[in-house]
């Protein structure tokens, strides 16, 4: 009983993981209905960015690991401010079509670029074997102390959105937009000014997830795709635009990949697609599909 209690608990861990890959994906479509497929390569560059700045500093501890981070979401705001104010506003539209093809371009330039500067040897984050360690909980029972703080971070992270869109202005302002932007432009919103503002925090979500996954695993520059998976069935099992959904369906995802690897190690990830296909047969629209 206590093994599994341990791969249930385990996968709650690993969908802590899920749902901060998941929630910047959630943010942009709520808010611009914009599926970003470059978004799981722009969780990798933000570790490879934040190894990048730890082998510049020579320093390989779990401190520096989160200086990294905290040095990296600034640039990450702005850089997702200008990407959306330059880039992907001019593809917006009741056409899906060319955001798609613009973020799958941009998929292929992250991909290959990350090659030529790292190579495609997969790298990690050091934490000074923070990784390693692991906390009692009674019995046999134990978590890792790394993957509880992705947990943690993760729920902080739900908390903190949630509470951005329900209880500030910009959250009303961005609410409003996602409704209908036309009204809102009458009442002296600029979607374009609130859209990149949305894809910026976005990509405050992005870094943090990318970080976390460097120090969680090895990352490599093909790895974008798969994160891009893990994260859109996490939404899609949630709901659209629903942050606390985002999070159940990334906890879903989690433990049935979990106990399908403790069952024969052959099928987890599969299991994982297989409980994403019943939801679109049973509930397309997710647990979740709105975030009020």
């Amino acid at each position: 009983m206590l093994s599994w209690i341990s791969t249930v608990l385990q996968g709650l861990m690993l969908g802590g993981l899920y749902a901060l890959f998941a929630m910047g994906l959630s943010l942009m479509f709520g808010v611009m209905r914009l599926t970003n497929i470059a978004h799981g390569d722009f969780i990798i560059l933000a570790a490879f960015a934040a190894f990048a700045l730890l082998a510049s500093s020579g320093m390989n501890e779990f401190g520096p690991a989160l200086t990294s981070m905290a040095i990296l979401l600034p640039m990450a705001f702005v850089f997702g401010y200008g990407l959306q104010r330059l880039m992907l506003n001019g593809t917006l539209g009741k056409d899906p079509l060319p955001s798609l093809v613009v973020t799958f371009g941009l998929s292929i330039v992250i991909q290959n670029a990350l090659v030529e500067i790292f190579s495609a040897d997969p790298r990690s984050i050091g934490t000074g074997g923070f990784n390693t360690l692991s906390l009692k909980l009674g019995g046999d029972l134990a978590v890792g102390a790394l993957p509880l703080s992705i947990f943690l971070i993760a729920v902080l992270m739900a908390c903190v959105m949630q509470w951005l869109f329900n209880r500030t202005a910009i959250g009303r302002a961005f609410r409003a937009t996602s409704d209908d932007k036309d009204a809102a432009e009458l009442m002296g919103v600029d979607h374009r000014h609130i859209y990149g503002l949305a894809t910026a925090t976005a990509f405050v979500l992005i870094a943090v997830a990318g970080v976390l996954q460097g120090m969680r695993t090895t990352v490599s520059p093909a790895d974008g795709p798969a994160l891009l998976i893990f994260a859109f069935e996490a939404v899609i099992i949630g709901g659209m635009g629903s942050f606390w959904g985002t999070f159940a369906g990334a906890l879903i995802l989690g433990v049935t990949q979990s106990i399908a690897f403790r069952i024969d190690p052959g099928w987890g990830i599969w299991a994982g697609h297989v409980v994403f296909l019943i939801m679109l047969l049973v509930r397309p629209q997710g647990l979740f599909p709105k975030t009020r």
